[in-house]
């Protein structure tokens, strides 16, 4: 049991990596607080957990507001005695998921994804931190950031801005409260990640990542590492179990790119094996110059 009797509040865990780290953490010991703006979801994913035979409890809230997340500690609080792990997982994509574009993007748009992505991150955190402080207790802080904080997505400048601020607020905030015993760190996941993120609050949850549910190329070019399945939510969700438990508990400040297949191993770098031209070197396509050179 990795997580033995750990207290952890999670925003945007009505579906996606959230509901699926929820169930992990309860199967590890953890009782839970599952959070999420949708109204029914959070609901819905703490009865999944109660009825394998863990413990949670649903709290609908929104992260933008800041009476939800005082709430959030208060309901934790007041149902488990304590907060040890406030999760702000909770995030939102572009408008379009990628295809609106920075011309033609609205200042609307740009205001609630920070709302979303870095307030949110804030007043869970902050509302978090308060009451262990007061208690002198600690505790630990995670955000769900992303891979776009690292390297931009095409079509997605607010979304990478955002998860960029996300991050810097992890590092500012670890350095803050560590005298406190409280960490704060971030998984940036890039691959792995919920279906339901690219889709209407409305719609089913699915619980399978984007590879899952698309055709998978285990020999695709763009990803180093090759194995014979494709990333999933729990590829991301035992990282947030391990930064959530004693495991980590000297770890803080830390943004850390998760289920990237080695990818960022060589960010932003094309190689000839990208563009299909490996075979060049050794079939005689290039000038005598140069292979006599790389032969050296």
């Amino acid at each position: 049991m990795r997580l033995a009797d750990k207290i952890i509040a999670i925003t945007g865990s009505g579906s996606g990596l959230g509901r699926r780290a929820a169930q992990l953490f309860a199967e590890h010991g953890a009782r839970l607080v599952v959070s999420d703006v949708v109204p029914g979801r959070a609901d819905a994913a703490a009865q999944l957990i109660n009825d394998a035979g863990g413990e949670a409890i649903a709290v609908d809230a929104d992260v933008r507001v800041e009476a939800d997340m005082q709430n959030l500690v208060a309901r934790t609080v007041e149902r488990f005695g304590r907060i040890d792990v406030m999760w702000a997982n909770a995030g939102i994509p572009e408008p379009g998921f990628g295809m609106q574009g920075f011309v033609d993007s609205e200042l609307e748009d740009w205001n609630n994804i920070f709302a979303v992505n870095v307030t949110g991150i804030y007043l869970a955190w902050r509302s978090a931190a308060k009451w262990m402080v007061a208690n002198n207790v600690g505790g630990t802080l995670l955000a769900t950031t992303s891979a776009a904080s690292f390297a931009a997505y095409p079509g997605f400048p607010m979304y990478a801005a955002s998860k960029a601020a996300g991050n810097g607020l992890t590092r500012a905030t670890a350095l803050e409260l560590g005298k406190y015993g409280i960490r704060a760190n971030a998984l940036c996941p890039t691959h792995g990640m919920s279906v339901n993120f690219a889709l209407s609050p409305e719609a089913d949850v699915l619980g399978k990542s984007y590879e899952e549910m698309s055709p998978w190329d285990p020999d695709n070019r763009a990803m180093p590492l090759r194995l014979d399945r494709p990333p999933q939510l729990l590829d991301n969700a035992y990282l947030a179990l391990f930064l959530a438990s004693d495991e980590a508990a000297y770890m803080s400040g830390q943004t850390i790119a998760s289920a990237d297949g080695g990818q960022f191993a060589r960010t932003s770098i094309i190689f000839p094996t990208d563009l299909g031209q490996s075979d060049d070197i050794t079939s005689g396509a290039l000038p005598d110059e140069i292979r006599s050179d790389l032969n050296r």
